[in-house]
């Protein structure tokens, strides 16, 4: 099975291997697996790799994830194991030596719109406790340290003075509302207190009462009940509790204040509230610092950290503008312009620039555009008188074309109340620390300085923030803020989340199942990647990743080849041993191959894509000015157009950032579909009108029902219900199209509503999906089944892999077939045509788009402009070659392919290169070259480039 020494199983028979060293895995048939052996060594780094469809996910996920997560619910309680009965094991005899298992896929679960990278790695956490245990709150007025005094600190300080000194402890005398002074001096004197203190004179309250001087007292004058008096004695218990005593009740008394006066000396008042400048803050605690409590939540954004407001790039949409040009979209109009004609008038007096662009303003002349001053009323102003005007439509109308969703001004889009920034550590807040890059936040607690006593509360605390921390620079996710969605992230950063956040738990002598984790990274990032996973094996545990890219198949102590071809043609186990015997062996590592095996065509050199023979020109392009979303430094990009252009650079450059959130949006909104989200940029220009129609061709799955699959999405299934309606047996029995669809009533399983699986909400862990019993998992009734198209029911259609239709209908059903073709072309031949959108990759989602766009004709043929966000996501290099000739066929037919993309075989194969750097997060932002990969392999210091010339001959 392998020459690899240190793991060689040839010799040994199967049976009699130790499961104590191997994973074993006997007769596995679980989808296409086509009853394979597989002893997978424990302790080590293993990449499970093959072309895609070709039965890897299946063996690592479907058999071997599937049975350690079927064990785990054999150790719960009674009522989780009432489902294990129908929790079906894994197709396989038996696996042995399985340990406990964690799989980190690329989905993203963007059920919870709070969920922030902070919360998902657990140190948003430590941050509320180390802000809640040694966080001091600073006054916003003063900048002092807001302190409260405790009863110890009052006899400190009165201990604190030589033996023998006398002191008055002392309440404020309070009237409370509804009483007079007479009545609360006789309350006094029933509590016990005899005496007062007014204007530095002791008197009896007796006295007081009974003398004339009552009447003098104004309501201004300060008086004080004489709590006790008492002399220093610095080695007497007993005078020490007395002294606690007293100014115990002299806060109680005096609501919160204690006053000490030293006789002869000074006086000084202590107060056990938390205030100071007049504002009573609240003390730090963990909630205070929570959004998802209703204490520690934003109350202007109730804790998402947006809020519906006038979006600034609605009002001043073109930046090249002046204000005297128009720059202000809503003073345009005649009846608005009023609002302008002061500015105009009297700019000259303030010294405002009417004729400068708006870009070119300073922060402050912005500024004074919204606030106003004494010469003419700002926009602030305006909206807020357009605000009063609501009750009548066309104020409404026009309120609404500028409102967005805009970054909340109370918490900075931080979502915590706005008091809990006043709470600081080393000058930080926990608003700023969220909102930095983990990067600097990283440093920041690397040159943390605490005094003794707080860095003993705060050691181990400060522990696992670093550590956690240190883990996502290593990920390559140091660009990223704690504050970031976790919606927002692609697959690949959510995966890579979960990786360091497996690694901060230091979890020992588990299974680590991965899902390509290399994705959306560099290949600069990936040698990282390989440290932290080599990291997690180091620490005792088992980690089986599903890769495809190199260098990670370089750093494995094993490689596992499943194939040699997808769907019904994989599932055989082709080859498997270490890097170091396919580099020993060379072709010699093909005679322990069972098949042939695409992979050692790659990884010896015998098959690669070839650098393409000329580069396509370009004489038209679409430019974006001016752009600073994000970490984008105000770059200026031509995009050309009918070429395939790739925009590459580190992780966290800025690629996703210039085209999905500033070119995609820009382009839908200058055709009128697209009216939100769109970045910050000043100008877009160029020949937009040769482009008509924008696709975005994203890792988004195909649609949010599970009941959406490829063949409904291609509209290839209204060909095949039409096609099992018209049959005689259907014809006879009445049957419509409709009865061979599961998303309606009529032909569908009515127990699981045509899903073909039924959910179990666990409650305590994941849900599970068990097989329906009403229809054994085939979806439809069983009268509906019984009509067949040469031998094959509409369930046994929906079964078949693209492949394997193609096959079928040929020269039966030509016109099936051709809607069919897209999905091979790409690449997509092993998916069935039933299978759940849900269960597809991002990638595999992506090229259905792809192959739906191929498919339908369309009509802005040569003037369609292409975005592809990592296409590549899943794909083996044998597969990147029909995927880059399916794209290719786009460009040929005079449309135009945008790709943001980290794999050097697609950046080489481009006409033109847009790469971004030279770091990720505040390092990056800034293009760095702009031209042809043979242009740019002659760079120096750029990490694409660097890696490029390994593919293109200088």
């Amino acid at each position: 099975m392998t020459n690899q020494p240190e793991v060689s199983t040839e010799e040994i028979p199967f049976e009699d291997l130790d499961p104590r060293r191997y994973i074993l895995i006997k007769g596995a048939r679980v989808h296409n697996l086509k009853n394979i052996d597989v002893a997978i060594p424990r302790n080590k780094l293993v990449v499970v790799t093959g072309l895609s469809g070709s039965g890897k996910s299946s063996l690592a996920f479907d058999t071997l994830f599937a049975e350690g997560q079927r064990m785990y619910v054999e150790s719960l309680s009674s009522y989780a194991r009432q489902f294990l009965g129908r929790m079906e094991k894994p197709e396989v005899e038996y696996i042995r030596g399985v340990s406990p298992a964690i799989a980190i896929e690329q989905k993203v679960n963007t059920r919870n719109p709070r969920s922030t990278v902070g919360t998902s790695t657990e140190i948003y956490d430590y941050l509320k406790l180390l802000f809640a245990r040694i966080g001091i709150t600073y006054s916003p007025v003063s900048g002092e340290i807001v302190r409260k005094d405790t009863v110890t600190d009052v006899v400190d300080y009165i201990l604190s003075h030589d033996e023998g000194t006398r002191v008055y402890i002392m309440a404020p005398l309070l009237v409370r509302p509804g009483r007079t002074l007479p009545e609360e001096l006789n309350i006094l004197l029933s509590k016990g207190y005899n005496r007062i203190v007014r204007g530095g004179e002791t008197q009896f309250i007796e006295e007081v009462l009974e003398s004339e001087a009552l009447a003098e007292i104004s309501e201004a004058e300060e008086l004080f009940i004489l709590i006790d008096r008492a002399a220093v004695q610095h080695d007497d218990e007993d005078t020490q509790y007395r002294l606690s005593d007293s100014v115990q009740t002299a806060f109680f008394e005096g609501e919160g204040t204690c006053t000490v006066e030293i006789v002869g000396g000074e006086k000084r008042v202590f107060s056990d509230k938390f205030e100071l400048d007049g504002i009573l803050f609240e003390e730090p605690s963990v909630n205070l610092f929570s959004f998802n409590n209703p204490y520690g939540a934003c109350k202007r954004c109730e804790g998402f950290g947006k809020v519906l407001g006038i979006d600034p790039d609605l009002v001043i949409p073109d930046k090249s503008l002046s204000v005297f040009e128009g720059a202000v979209a809503p003073w345009r109009t005649e009846k608005m312009s009023e609002w302008l004609k002061p500015l105009l008038r009297n700019g000259i007096r303030f010294d405002f620039p009417i004729h400068r662009p708006y870009k070119d303003l300073s922060k402050a002349e912005k500024d004074l555009l919204w606030t106003g001053n004494s010469y003419f009323r700002g926009l602030d102003a305006f909206f807020q008188e357009v605000e009063r005007q609501t009750h009548k439509i066309q104020y409404r109308v026009m309120l609404s074309r500028y409102r967005g969703r805009t970054t909340c001004p109370d918490c900075r889009g931080s979502r915590l109340r706005k008091d809990a920034a006043y709470v600081k550590i080393g000058g930080a807040s926990i608003t700023d620390l969220v909102l930095q890059s983990i990067n600097d936040a990283l440093d920041f607690f690397k040159n943390l300085e605490l005094d003794e006593n707080d860095q003993q509360i705060a050691r181990r605390i400060l522990t696992e923030i670093n550590n956690r921390l240190e883990y996502m620079v290593r990920v390559g996710l140091g660009y990223l803020t704690l504050n970031r969605l976790t919606n927002s992230l692609s697959g690949g950063e959510f995966q890579r989340i979960k990786l360091a956040t497996s690694l901060g738990s230091a979890l020992v002598g588990s299974m680590y199942i991965l899902d390509e984790p290399s994705i959306g990274l560099h290949p600069r990032d990936t040698q990282r990647l390989v440290g932290v996973l080599e990291s997690l094996r180091d620490l005792g545990n088992t980690v089986i990743v599903v890769e495809h890219e190199e260098e990670v198949m370089h750093a494995a102590d094993q490689i596992i080849d499943i194939g040699p071809e997808a769907g019904t043609g994989g599932g055989q186990l082709v080859f498997q041993g270490d890097w170091d015997t396919i580099k020993a062996y060379g072709e010699a590592a093909r005679e322990t191959t069972s098949a042939h095996s695409y992979t050692l065509d790659f990884l010896l050199g015998d098959d690669s894509i070839p650098v393409p023979t000329f580069r396509r020109k370009f004489t038209h392009f679409l430019e974006i000015k001016g752009a600073r979303e994000n970490n984008l430094k105000d770059v200026q990009v031509k995009f050309p157009l009918g070429t395939l252009t790739v925009v590459t650079g580190v992780s966290g450059s800025g690629k996703s950032t210039l085209v999905r959130k500033l070119l995609y949006p820009a382009l839908m909104r200058s055709k009128g579909e697209y009216g939100e989200d769109v970045g910050k940029f000043d100008e877009l220009s160029g020949s937009l009108d040769r482009v008509e129609a924008v696709e975005m061709i994203d890792q988004n799955p195909i649609g949010k029902s599970s009941r959406s699959n490829p063949v409904t999405y291609i509209k290839a299934y209204d060909y095949i219900r039409q096609m099992m309606a018209d049959l005689p047996l259907a014809k006879a029995r009445g049957y419509k199209p409709s009865h061979f669809s599961f998303n309606v009533d009529g032909g569908r399983c009515e127990v699981c509503q045509g899903e073909g699986q039924v959910k179990i909400e666990m409650q305590f862990m994941a849900d599970i999906y068990l097989t329906c019993e009403g229809c054994d998992g085939r979806r439809f009734k069983q009268e509906i089944l019984e009509v067949k198209y040469h031998d094959k029911d509409v369930a046994d259609i929906l079964d078949m892999t693209v492949d394997d239709a193609i096959a079928f209908f040929k020269g039966n059903e030509d016109r099936l077939v051709e809607k069919l073709q897209p999905l091979q072309d790409v690449g997509l031949g092993y998916v069935t045509l039933g299978q759940s959108s849900n269960t597809l990759s991002g990638g595999e989602a992506q090229r259905v788009k792809l192959a739906s766009f191929l498919g339908k004709g369309n009509s802005n043929k040569g003037k369609t402009l292409f975005i592809f966000d990592e296409p590549t996501t899943g794909l083996h290099f044998h597969d990147i070659k029909k995927l880059l000739a399916a794209i290719n066929a786009l460009v040929d037919q005079g449309d135009s392919v945008i790709i943001i993309e980290h794999n050097m075989e697609v950046i080489k194969s481009a006409d033109w290169i847009i790469d971004l750097g030279p770091d990720g997060g505040d390092g990056g932002g800034y293009i760095t070259f702009t031209g042809t990969p043979e242009e740019m392999v002659h760079l120096e210091g750029n990490h694409t480039a660097d890696y490029l010339k390994g593919k293109i001959s200088l």
